[in-house]
């Protein structure tokens, strides 16, 4: 069983309620794990700036064969460019380079909340929606107050926030704001960046209880949360094996002993929107 539903986002669009995360799925290998990705059934593909992929992804798209408007594709603007002029000239560099003629989603990767300037960057997105660069607009790894900013200064919010979200870290207070305020929650780094949570207790219980792996347990658990897992994988079989998850559903009971693995230091690297900065 495949695709159960769309997100209408907050713009009226509609977006897959799955993707493919691309991060470190560079050169011809990664052109390679993402045409497989792409046959393999994924229609939405998670890229950024930073990755340095974005070429790869572009060509892949072309390769696959799978018509443009088939696909949503996914990219994210690096800090340093948050200048109103720079963003738009770093957002037209990345359609050049994916030999695209827009994105579907485009994101702010970190609000960087030091340099102050997430809402300039913020207006230019803006901007670019109207010049029809891209379809919607987002962010990654915004905090409340960082929204709520964006509200009170341009009146608009965004379509998607996409956080680090996984057993070890739910993220359920963010989320609860997203919903509330008409925002999307995308989750990166669904299955957790440590293998550490592969091998959790609880979680391969629950794996044999459904006679599922435990990364299909992981994403089922965020697809019922509302949420848009984008997992990454370069294996054919791995790439099958996460989106088969739709057969099967987590009782009330088990979602919440997924839910209760969470840690108030759950972070993998560490990286707090509220001080981190990534450039």
């Amino acid at each position: 069983m495949r695709r159960k539903k769309m997100y209408k986002l907050n713009d009226g669009r509609d977006i897959p309620e799955f993707g493919f995360g691309t991060y470190k799925l560079n050169g011809h290998s990664g052109v390679q794990s993402i045409v497989s990705a792409i046959n393999n059934g994924y229609t939405m593909l998670d890229t950024a700036y930073n990755y340095e992929n974005e070429g790869a992804v572009g060509r892949a798209i072309s390769e696959s064969g799978i018509n443009r408007d088939k696909l949503t594709v996914t990219s994210k603007l690096p800090g340093r460019y948050y200048a109103y002029n720079d963003a738009i000239t770093a957002l037209q560099e990345s359609l050049y380079r994916t030999k695209l003629d827009y994105f579907d989603l485009y994101l702010l990767h970190w609000p960087n909340p030091k340099r102050g300037m997430y809402v300039e960057a913020w207006q230019a997105l803006i901007d670019a929606q109207k010049f029809g660069l891209v379809k919607s607009i987002g962010v990654c790894n915004f905090l409340p107050e960082h929204l709520q900013k964006l509200q009170k200064e341009t009146g608009i919010l965004p379509a998607i926030n996409q956080i680090e979200l996984h057993p070890y870290f739910n993220q359920a207070d963010m989320c609860k704001f997203d919903k509330d305020n008409g925002i999307v929650t995308m989750d990166w780094s669904p299955l957790g960046r440590a293998s550490s949570v592969l091998q959790d207790p609880v979680l391969v219980e629950l794996g044999k209880k459904y006679h599922k792996t435990v990364g299909q347990i992981i994403l089922r658990w965020e697809y019922q949360l509302d949420t848009i897992p984008i997992p990454k994988s370069s294996s054919p079989v791995r790439q099958r094996e996460n989106l088969n998850i739709y057969d099967f559903e987590i009782s009330n009971s088990d979602m919440d002993k997924i839910n209760d693995l969470t840690k108030a230091d759950g972070r993998t690297h560490d990286q707090d929107p509220a001080v981190y900065e990534e450039f």
